[in-house]
């Protein structure tokens, strides 16, 4: 199986998946997202206590890839604290921007480096950051 084919069956099988897409019990923190250039939107709940997300959700529409990307990014959170999920945002958007392409760095995104390629498609480029900037809004306690 070619790395392009991996890549595809990581994002369909989150795009499919129920496992990150629902709401939350107790958030302490809700933010929608929307990328008003395709009407893709989320709205992003977490549960932080002592700065760690406890849980993390999130329900909405949209295309394949901003779906799928919004249930890795809570993959990827879970557990983690507010200012390791801002770090993981910025590697993120890091890679999608192509300023980070050190394999090693990008290893701690997991399965959101297959995410990486679609900085050659701009049109689709909002669509994978909706997740992740509703995410660093939330944290940071802006408005969308």
């Amino acid at each position: 199986m070619e790395l392009n084919e991996i890549y595809t069956q990581i994002l369909t099988e989150h795009n499919n998946s129920r496992r990150n897409k629902h709401p939350i019990e107790n958030p302490t923190i809700s933010l929608k997202g929307v990328n008003p250039s395709c009407g893709d939107e989320i709205t992003l709940q977490l549960r932080v206590k002592a700065g760690v997300i406890e849980d993390a959700g999130f329900t909405g529409v949209g295309c394949a890839i901003s779906q799928a990307s919004a249930s890795i990014m809570i993959d990827l959170i879970k557990g983690k604290t507010t200012k390791e999920a801002l770090r993981l945002a910025n590697l993120f958007f890091g890679m999608i921007k192509g300023e980070i392409k050190d394999e090693g760095r990008l290893e701690e995104l997991d399965e959101a480096v297959a995410l990486k390629d679609i900085s050659h498609m701009p049109a689709r480029v909002k669509c994978a950051v909706l997740g992740w900037h509703t995410l660093e809004n939330a944290i940071e306690g802006k408005k969308e």
